[in-house]
């Protein structure tokens, strides 16, 4: 199952796409990740969504990766007299703890913590930024707003606090049994939503213990504030555009989302695009221009990642915007000026072993125009090194961890395969050529470069870069 593109789709799993021939015939179409959404998915029921992946995957031989995306703390009012109340600009509105139902002048707030933590001058949005107050005042246990925004705000809407850091955790005691649910199935993938500050992402590596990568949705202007921080202790980010251009300024996303992109490149981390890349789809079975754009753009930038959301979970046309996706991505990567945005936006290797045989890896490819670095790696750690410097080379990993193998599913150029560790040195250069022939990337006469580790099966001892000639007898034995 040779993809002939190296930027990686995700497709979220639900309602138009949970059983086993769906999923099956969007790995077909191009998508290399699924993305579980907690926020819909009982978790009663995840074990047996994994279970459907893994059997895919059984059946294709190849690794796939699994997402498990944690839902986050969801901030909402509570419940009013009648459904709900019309607000007219100007008026003043009260957030409070009073727990009696809400009118035309207050709400309950059922989240202290926000009460405590406002002050005047705050936003606060409702229901995805249809309504917009303004604090004046804060009293103990409530809040004076003026509605600068009027509408009808009804029972259980979202509440967005663009100027206010919450004091409360990322994980709620939700997503702490989602997160051990997941763990328990086998994801390789842990989603952490509604990020703010480093610590948050350091409470869930706390619990996953090196069982999943941990990846940070950047969807807060709190969390693009600390964005260094955030991107140093994350394992991947996704660009979540949804709420971050619900809490900032629209016109700001597309900036934000450029600056998260070339931060996570320069760290050698994954980085996903996300949220109404194919919107449209939804209800039709081709895109808009300016989406097909929109998902162009994010793979010119080099994106390691594009997602789709409601478009494969339930939308119509699932396998189409897959397939459509993968279109888009294949077509740009063609394009000569794609690699050369790849080589302008370069960053220099880091002064370590590691960093410097991946730089010599992309040279010495380059130089000589060669297809395929095969990499051997436990960890997975020389393919991600590999990767950040976008090499126009296939990355054949090559690692004996399945764990490692469906991990690398999701990033930039390389195709994951899952081998017996190498005996010695001959033994890895003739099966790096056997697996570069057998996958279709190189072919009798081409040469290869391998990138390992002596000695074998030890986690970051990327010492070795060998070039192998690739004779009859590897494809014979194919």
């Amino acid at each position: 199952m040779r993809r002939g593109r190296r930027t990686k789709i995700l497709a979220t799993l639900g309602p138009a796409s949970e059983n086993p021939e769906m999923v099956e015939k969007l790995f077909e179409a191009g998508a290399d990740v699924f993305r579980l959404n907690m926020s819909h998915l009982p978790r009663e029921k995840l074990r047996e969504r994994v279970a459907m992946i893994r059997a895919v995957e059984a059946k294709f031989k190849r690794p796939i990766a699994i997402l498990a995306d944690l839902q986050g703390p969801k901030l909402r009012v509570d419940m009013f007299e009648n459904d709900g109340a019309t607000l007219v600009k100007g008026q003043t509105f009260i957030l409070d703890d009073d727990k009696t139902l809400g009118t035309a002048k207050r709400v309950h707030l059922p989240h202290p913590e926000i009460l405590s933590s406002l002050e005047p001058g705050h936003t606060i949005l409702i229901d995805d930024g249809k309504l917009r107050l303004r604090v004046k005042s804060v009293m103990p246990g409530s809040a004076l707003t003026e509605v600068e925004v009027a509408g009808r705000i009804s029972n259980r809407k979202g509440v967005s606090l663009p100027d206010t850091v919450i004091p409360v955790a990322a994980m709620t005691e939700k997503d702490r049994s989602d997160l051990e649910a997941a763990l328990d199935a086998g994801v390789d993938w842990i989603a952490l939503s509604f990020v703010q500050r480093p610590e948050d992402v350091a409470e869930v590596k706390k619990v996953v213990q090196g069982r999943a990568l941990v990846m940070s949705k950047l969807e807060k202007p709190q969390a693009i504030t600390r964005l260094d921080e955030i991107m140093e202790i994350s394992d991947a980010v996704m660009v979540a555009r949804g709420d971050l251009g619900v809490e900032m300024p629209l016109e700001k996303v597309p900036g934000i989302q450029k600056l998260i992109v070339r931060t996570a490149r320069k760290l050698g981390k994954p980085v996903v695009v996300a949220t109404q890349m194919l919107e449209s789809m939804i209800v039709a079975p081709v895109p808009t221009r300016a989406e097909v754009s929109d998902v162009a753009t994010a793979v010119y930038d080099g994106a390691d990642a594009v997602m789709l959301s409601a478009e494969s979970a339930s939308g119509q046309y699932p396998v189409e915007a897959v397939a459509t996706m993968s279109r888009i991505a294949e077509e740009v990567e063609q394009d000569q000026a794609y690699w050369t945005i790849m080589r302008s936006q370069s960053t220099p290797p880091e002064a370590t072993g590691s960093d410097a045989i991946a730089a010599g890896a992309h040279q010495i490819a380059d130089t000589l125009q060669l297809k395929t670095i095969a990499a051997w790696t436990s960890s997975g750690s020389t393919a991600f090194r590999i990767a950040r410097e976008r090499p126009n080379s296939t990355v054949l990993a090559l690692t004996p961890n399945d764990n490692t193998a469906r991990r690398l599913s999701l990033v930039w150029g390389v195709h994951p395969i899952r081998t017996k560790d190498a005996s010695d040195v001959d033994d890895m250069a003739f099966r790096a050529c056997k697996f570069a022939v057998r996958e279709g990337y190189s072919q009798i006469n081409d040469r290869i470069i391998i990138v390992a580790g002596v000695p074998f099966g030890t986690p970051g001892a990327t010492n070795m870069v060998r070039i192998a000639f690739i004779s009859p007898e590897h494809a014979a034995k194919a």
